[in-house]
């Protein structure tokens, strides 16, 4: 157990810092696109933008553990290792592919990884439409 932990935990700081990056990244865009423009149409792409953004954080991060997977001889082919991953990743838990029993716990361990992560992710673009929200209340009051 401890030498699963050992080798998740590096992949967990890396997505860490990566879904860290990713949320300065939405602010900054917001900020630089849409901060000081109104309307629905804004919104809307803003939101938007702001999706696409994370989705790309959360899709390297499966990625990183589909590499790790593929390193350790879990899986022949970057696909499956990575089908398996975003499976871990989401939560989905579909167990049509089983890893080894020395690296088995590894998916338990992504799969908080990725709860957290999604979960930062959702908390970036509801800051995005909060603020649009209170753009458009102050506009109205």
């Amino acid at each position: 157990m401890l030498l699963v932990l050992l080798t998740g935990m590096p992949v967990i700081l890396c997505n860490m810092l990566l879904q860290s990056l990713v949320s300065v990244w939405c602010i900054r865009f917001y900020i630089k696109h849409f901060h000081q423009r109104e309307g629905m149409l804004v919104g809307v792409l803003a939101l938007f933008g702001i999706i696409i953004i994370v989705l790309m954080g959360n899709l390297l991060q499966i990625m990183l553990w589909g590499i790790l997977f593929l390193w350790l001889g879990e899986f022949s082919n970057l696909q499956e290792a990575v089908y398996h991953s975003g499976v871990n990743f989401a939560t989905l838990g579909y167990g049509d592919i089983v890893m080894s029993a020395k690296w088995k716990l590894l998916g338990p361990l992504e799969a908080v990884n990725g709860a957290l992560m999604i979960g930062l992710s959702g908390a970036s673009m509801l800051a995005v439409l909060q603020h649009h929200i209170r753009k458009q209340v102050g506009k109205i009051n």
